[in-house]
């Protein structure tokens, strides 16, 4: 597991001055009142599509994959409005790292908090299954509020944001803990406790099926969920959280346990949590972080669709 570990003098050799300039401008930045920092992320988000060609292709691809049959200017809009949100996701980060929990607490509602103390009460672990929205930061730290718990990440590779996002995230959660790391994970869940896990981002071939991802047939899904469950025997809690589009902040949703998961059958598993994931997608399509290549690990060796 990974705590909060010590400033050292690594992090401020010149390679990183840049990187703490960025970090240092977003500080200040959320510094500003939510509706001023609504405005300015929407604003930096329909910016970036000047420049991010690449990911703008990314994004039509992956839509026009997963709604064939949206018509043409449905599409448009929802690119925009993704882009719109990414600028606010980025912003979102900030606050999530550098709010006050009072601040934090002030933005966001909860509805289905009697669902996980519910499960609390059993003493079993719980896998909270996450959805990548570009609100994910502020997602887990307003979970943490409501339950701090251990969740399931890559390492950066960049050792100050490393540091910085490690110790914003553990302002209100217990620890994280990598995606590699199976056993510790094991360990936690049998222990009961909470364990946040987004199973909606390809991981690549290895310890993935294919299985059909809204219209697309066969996606690379991870079958973490299904190892873990076998294994540890938790309680499956779906958990999002949605920014509200009258402005009025973030809407945290804790689902009830989901009871008729298909243990028995890795596919039909994989296919179920994808169908999960595609309903709490729906809640907010434009807040999806559809920039991800989603589909980049392709079946049967065929080419790649970007």
């Amino acid at each position: 597991m990974h705590q909060v570990s010590h400033f050292h003098r690594d992090l401020i050799r010149p390679r990183y001055w840049l990187t703490w300039f960025g970090i240092s401008i977003l500080f200040l930045l959320v510094r500003l009142p939510y509706p001023l920092l609504y405005r300015l992320g929407t604003w930096m988000g329909r910016l970036s599509m000047r420049f991010m060609h690449r990911r703008m292709y990314i994004v039509r691809r992956n839509l026009e994959l997963c709604f064939p049959d949206m018509p043409k200017d449905e599409l448009e809009h929802l690119i925009n409005s993704n882009f719109e949100s990414l600028g606010m996701g980025l912003l979102e980060t900030g606050m999530a790292w550098f709010w006050s929990d009072r601040r934090i607490k002030h933005w966001f509602s909860v509805e289905g908090l009697n669902h996980l103390k519910a499960a609390q009460k059993t003493g079993r672990g719980i896998l909270m299954i996450g959805v990548h929205f570009m609100s994910l930061e502020m997602g887990g730290r307003t979970m943490g509020l409501c339950h701090p718990m251990t969740a399931i990440y890559r390492p950066h590779n960049n050792k100050v944001i490393e540091w910085v996002q490690t110790r914003g995230r553990m302002r209100s959660n217990k620890a994280m803990i990598d995606r590699r790391n199976l056993r510790g994970i094991v360990h936690i869940l049998k222990a009961g406790d909470a364990v946040w896990f987004a199973p909606d981002q390809d991981y690549g071939p290895n310890g993935s099926v294919f299985v059909q991802w809204f219209a697309v047939p066969e996606v690379a899904t991870t079958s973490g969920t299904w190892v873990l469950t076998r294994l540890a025997k938790p309680i499956l809690m779906p958990v999002v959280l949605v920014r509200k589009n009258d402005r009025s902040g973030y809407q945290l949703l804790i689902h009830e346990e989901l009871k008729d998961y298909p243990i028995e059958n890795k596919m039909q598993a994989a296919r179920y949590i994808n169908q999960i994931i595609e309903r709490e997608i729906m809640r907010a399509p434009h807040q999806y972080m559809w920039l991800h290549r989603r589909f980049k690990t392709r079946p049967n060796g065929l080419r790649s669709i970007y």
